[in-house]
């Protein structure tokens, strides 16, 4: 016997289902967070990723409901917390606040655990960062292309530190031996904190660092700023001249931005995308923000994940004229 085809009822059917599909796609959004939410922070207490991303929890924790707490996973310049994000439950509640650091690591590392843009969905940019050229007061420039003619005449006698190759600060390090063609000896240290204290001390004559890390040496004149990695000059020290302005195109520095895995719904990232933006725009964030040496951004997913991109092409190159391979 036959099974009889009821056109009428078969069109209900479908009607029921495709609604269920799109109040499924919409329900992450509107249940989300429905539990703690845990934020994974790839460094150490007190840096900028964790404050950043301790910034971030309080201000979802009391706008969502739901806490979000903070998990300082450091190691292998980043990558170990970056690995933990990339591999979690795209459920929205395992998350990642990292920096550039994250750009400049996929860029120098030939083997990784995961494919940073594949793996990882960009959630939005919180603030950028730049970086200073510090030098010695001893040492006898006052400004870059004196810096770069004191290099030139003492060829790879002057010191320049670091807080480890790879680093940040000493990607901009390489940046400018590249675009000035200049020969320094690299002294790289554990930390940003023990370059600075080398540079204080005169164990080396010249290093870049971050604008809140340079703020002791400066108020106790124990360095001289020449020069701001930033596209325009910062704010905090309007008279110091940008290096794009010597060198077109030498930006670098740090930016802090949130992550999630692969695959997270679109509805939880444009949600999570959101509570940063509406963060940002409250005057005590941006305070916040501001004293700590950096500028609030809070881009669109898109436009975080194209700029994430042009960073890593931006570095790729930097780290294959250096030969730059740590493993």
């Amino acid at each position: 016997m036959k099974a009889s085809f009821d056109l009428q009822s078969w069109r209900g059917v479908s009607a029921t289902v495709v609604v269920a599909a799109c109040l499924a796609t919409g329900a992450p959004a509107q249940t989300y967070p429905a539990k703690t939410v845990r934020v994974i922070i790839p460094t150490g207490p007190a840096g900028g990723s964790d404050l950043q991303g301790r910034l971030m929890c309080k201000r979802l924790t009391e706008t969502t409901g739901q806490s979000f707490f903070a998990d300082n996973r450091p190691g292998a310049s980043g990558m170990i917390g970056a690995e933990l994000v990339a591999k979690a439950a795209p459920d929205g509640y395992t998350l990642l606040v990292t920096s550039s650091q994250l750009a400049i690591s996929t860029a120098v590392y030939q083997k990784m655990a995961f494919d940073t843009l594949k793996d990882l969905a960009p959630v939005g940019q919180i603030a950028s960062a730049p970086q200073l050229l510090l030098v010695h007061p001893n040492v006898p420039a006052k400004s870059v292309r004196e810096l770069v003619a004191l290099a030139r005449q003492k060829s790879g006698k002057l010191n320049a530190g670091s807080s480890g190759t790879g680093s940040v600060n000493y990607i901009a390090l390489e940046m400018l031996r590249q675009a000035a063609g200049i020969d320094v000896a690299h002294v790289p240290y554990k930390s940003g904190v023990a370059s600075a204290t080398a540079l204080m001390s005169g164990e080396v004559d010249w290093i870049f660092t971050g604008v809140v890390q340079a703020q002791p040496l400066l108020r106790s004149q124990r360095a001289r700023p020449i020069a701001v990695t930033s596209p325009k000059r910062s704010p905090l020290f309007p008279d110091v001249p940008t290096l794009d302005s010597i060198y077109p195109g030498f930006v670098s520095g740090n930016w802090y931005g949130m992550f999630a895995p692969a695959g997270t719904p679109a509805a939880i990232i444009t949600k999570l995308n959101s509570e940063i933006v509406s963060a940002i725009r409250t005057p005590e964030i941006r305070d916040f923000i501001t004293r700590e040496g950096a500028e609030p951004v809070g881009s669109s997913p898109q436009e975080f994940g194209a700029y994430l991109k042009s960073e890593i092409e931006r570095y790729t190159k930097v780290a294959k004229a250096a030969n730059l391979t740590p493993n």
